[in-house]
């Protein structure tokens, strides 16, 4: 879609972009969502990508996202055998309702930052406790944790023309037990709900993470592995007005998955019924 409002494109901007900055600028990642919709307001586009933002790196102390870096450069990297958690990589990359057209333009940071209740970014980094670089347009930076940063539906703590830069991984949480849940109403849909569970390695504790069903993610923590409908019950437990409501699923339908896939996630990372 052609954006004919915009007057004026920032192909090389500074190494600190922020300053540069004003009402009426977007920055511009992959361009898949800012193309795809009217986009009234927006008079000048700020290209991100000559910045060289797209590194995908492996460390010992985890995983460095760029935030420009594809969901196809994603899904093809390589973790380290002892990563039990990162075949959620390639799991959350499956989840966008996109081509592989798509998954070349579209950017990690892009995702998260629409902050839509599907955004598959969003499940993956708020389940595996990533932290995301920020930077303002005074070039101050802050980290926020991926659980805190999306807000709502649509919605984020970004302040004006505050930008993600970057996103880390812990190599703790890489190498944790998981298991997911997704339910779509069609095939290649969107998600309805998006569930995953986390376990510490030599531990019986429990987080899942509700996404996708609520306007912004939930997570449930559990020091000792629960019960058997323990989790479903707190998940009763969210508030009503977070259950997310579109033509992919109402509100009842969401909680209704989220209590039968939050048993399912616990009794597949109960270690204590293997003994």
């Amino acid at each position: 879609m052609d954006i004919g409002t915009v007057t004026e494109v920032i192909r090389h901007p500074l190494d600190v972009p922020g300053p540069q900055w004003r009402p009426g600028d977007a920055w511009l990642a992959g361009g898949t969502w800012l193309y795809s919709d009217p986009q009234p307001d927006l008079r000048r586009l700020i290209d991100l990508a000559p910045l060289g933002w797209d590194t995908l790196q492996v460390t010992d102390d985890g995983l460095e996202v760029g935030a420009m870096c594809t969901i196809s450069a994603l899904y093809a990297l390589t973790a380290p055998a002892e990563w039990a958690a990162a075949p959620l990589l390639h799991t959350s990359c499956e989840a966008f309702l996109a081509s592989f057209k798509i998954w070349n333009s579209a950017t990690v940071g892009g995702n998260v930052c629409m902050a839509l209740p599907a955004g598959p970014m969003i499940t993956m980094t708020v389940a595996l406790e990533a932290t995301y670089e920020l930077w303002s347009t005074t070039g101050t930076r802050r980290t926020v944790a991926a659980a805190d940063f999306v807000t709502g539906n649509h919605a984020t703590v970004l302040q004006p023309g505050e930008l993600l830069r970057s996103i880390h991984i812990p190599a703790s949480s890489l190498r944790k037990r998981h298991a997911h849940r997704r339910f779509t109403l069609t095939k290649m849909g969107r998600s309805t709900i998006f569930m995953v569970g986390t376990q510490t390695p030599g531990t019986d504790d429990l987080t899942v993470t509700v996404t996708a069903g609520t306007t912004h993610p939930v997570r449930l923590t559990f020091d000792a592995m629960p019960p058997a409908g323990a989790v479903a019950a707190a998940v009763d437990d969210i508030a009503a007005d977070l259950w997310f409501d579109d033509p992919n699923g109402t509100p009842g339908h969401r909680k209704h998955l989220a209590r039968h896939y939050a048993e399912e996630i616990r009794t597949e990372l109960d270690t204590r019924a293997a003994r």
